[in-house]
C-alpha cells in the first residue's frame, strides 16, 4: 500500500473532525494539545472530590452561575453580589477558586457554594468546567470575578430560553450586549453583535460573561493551556464549537458591565485599550 493510500483516510477523518476550525485554532491544538491530558484528569478528580461540598437541592434551581476566581477578593465579592441580586431567585451561584484562596467576606446566602481547587491550574477552561460539572440545573450562566451583571441579566436571557416552544426550536444559548468599561468607570463602548457563525469564525465577539446556555454534555470549555497572549481565548473556542449543533441567539440588551482590565489574570488587552484604561478621566 502506497503512502497516498494510507494518508487519504486520515485526511478525511481530520476534515470531518476539525475542518470547521480556522487554521489559527488548529495551530493551537497542535502546539498546546500536549497540555490537555494532565489537566483533564485533574478536572475529573476535582469534580469527584468537590461534589459533596456543593449540596444540591430537590428540585434543582432553574439556573446556576459559575464564577471562576483567582486572588481577586474585592472583585469576587462584588461579582457574587451582582449574581445573587438577580431578579431570578431560583438560582445557585458556584464560585470555583483556582487554588488562590477564598476571601472570608463572601455573602452569607444559602444559594452560594464556594470551592477551591487543590492546586492552581492557570487554565480558565478547567476552572469553569469544574463549576459546570458541579451544577445540576437546566441552565448555566458565567460571570468572571472582575465583571458585574445588571439585576435583569438572567431574567432577560431565560425569558427566551424558557419561552413556549424554545426547546423544540432548538434554542440552546443566548448572549446579551455588554457595557465595556474602564477601571475608573468610564465606558469604552457597548458590544452588541448579532450572532453570525461566519463572522464569529473571524472575530472573537463571543464572551462567556454574557452567555446563558442549556446545560448539556456539549457545554464545556477548552482545556488547552492558553497562556496570556494566546488567541483565540477559551470563550470563543467554546461557543463557536457549541454553535455547530446548537442554536445561539443574541439579545441586544446590555446587561453586563465588562471591565477592560489590563491587570486581568487571563486576558491580554490591546495597547489601545490599555492606554485608555490608564489615561486620566479628563
Amino acid at each position: 500500500m502506497d503512502r497516498k493510500t494510507l494518508i487519504r483516510p486520515v485526511k478525511r477523518v481530520l476534515r470531518r473532525r476539525f475542518g470547521w476550525l480556522p487554521l489559527y485554532e488548529l495551530r493551537n491544538k497542535v502546539r498546546y494539545g500536549h497540555t490537555v491530558p494532565r489537566v483533564w484528569l485533574f478536572e475529573k478528580a476535582e469534580v469527584r472530590r468537590l461534589r459533596g461540598a456543593v449540596a444540591h437541592t430537590d428540585p434543582p434551581p432553574l439556573v446556576t452561575t459559575v464564577i471562576p476566581t483567582y486572588r481577586r477578593p474585592d472583585g469576587l465579592v462584588a461579582a457574587v453580589r451582582s449574581a445573587l441580586d438577580q431578579t431570578v431567585r431560583d438560582h445557585r451561584v458556584i464560585v470555583v477558586d483556582d487554588g488562590g484562596g477564598l476571601p472570608a467576606d463572601l455573602p452569607d446566602d444559602p444559594r452560594l457554594r464556594a470551592v477551591s481547587l487543590a492546586r492552581n491550574t492557570a487554565v480558565l477552561g478547567v476552572v469553569r468546567n469544574v463549576g459546570i460539572r458541579l451544577a445540576d440545573s437546566p441552565f448555566v450562566a458565567f460571570l468572571d470575578d472582575d465583571n458585574l451583571w445588571e439585576p435583569n441579566h438572567l431574567e432577560t436571557a431565560l425569558a427566551q430560553l424558557t419561552a413556549a416552544g424554545a426547546g423544540r426550536r432548538g434554542l440552546s444559548g443566548v448572549y446579551t450586549a455588554m457595557h465595556r468599561v474602564f477601571p475608573d468607570g468610564r465606558e469604552l463602548d457597548v458590544l452588541s453583535v448579532p450572532f453570525d457563525r461566519r463572522a464569529a469564525r473571524e472575530d472573537g465577539f463571543l464572551d462567556a460573561n454574557a452567555f446563558v446556555a442549556r446545560r448539556s454534555r456539549a457545554l464545556w470549555f477548552s482545556r488547552l493551556r492558553r497562556d496570556r497572549g494566546v488567541l483565540p481565548r477559551e470563550d470563543w473556542a467554546t461557543f463557536y464549537r457549541y454553535s455547530r449543533r446548537h442554536t445561539v441567539r443574541h439579545i441586544p440588551v446590555p446587561t453586563v458591565r465588562y471591565l477592560v482590565n489590563p491587570a486581568t489574570y487571563y486576558t491580554v488587552w490591546s495597547a489601545e485599550a490599555q492606554a485608555g484604561a490608564t489615561a486620566d478621566a479628563g
